[in-house]
């Protein structure tokens, strides 16, 4: 059944077959190029006025204060769920992350028993509501060399929410 002709029309039949895709790829990143225009220099340019002062709006939303004014304490709680796997809520107990029982008000790098990076011992500062904001948007961005793995919370009404509901748990 498998003779040597019949190996050979097969053999033959796949490479026309990737010819005609290799060919069709080819043609068509000839026709649609898609590299963009870094460097590439235009054969017509067309000119638009008050097209090298154009200002960029972008929209910061409101204020972190304002936010935190409306913060839910409640749906914090849900937001907790994120850090309770290396934090705890109980005053001296630590998980892979300090506790955070009163944590609002307290000392960066403060907690007793807990080995802190160098990153957040050089951040001599008090854990306002605006400090945590910043940090949990942004771990990194805040104590650059932080051995806080977490990637940071994008939204700022669950910033808001979050430390909302660790502040309601200090006596």
């Amino acid at each position: 059944m498998f003779d040597t002709m019949t190996m050979t029309k097969v053999l033959g039949a796949l490479c026309g077959t990737l010819l005609v895709f290799m060919l069709g790829s080819w043609a068509a990143e000839t026709i649609y190029h898609a590299g963009g225009h870094g460097g590439d220099e235009q054969a017509y340019v067309i000119p638009v006025e008050g097209a090298d002062s154009v200002d960029v709006v972008v929209d910061a939303g409101p204020p972190f204060e304002e936010v935190y004014a409306l913060a839910d304490a409640a749906a914090g709680e849900g937001q907790w769920r994120a850090c309770s796997a290396c934090h705890k809520l109980e005053a001296g107990e630590n998980g892979t992350g300090p506790y955070l029982y009163g944590v609002v008000g307290r000392d960066v790098a403060s907690a007793e028993g807990f080995s802190y990076s160098g990153a957040l011992i050089a951040v001599n500062d008090v854990w306002t509501p605006e400090q945590l904001n910043a940090f949990l948007e942004n771990p990194r961005g805040y104590a650059p060399g932080t051995a806080m793995s977490y990637n940071g919370m994008r939204k700022i009404e669950d910033r808001a929410d979050l430390i909302a509901y660790l502040d309601s748990l200090d006596d």
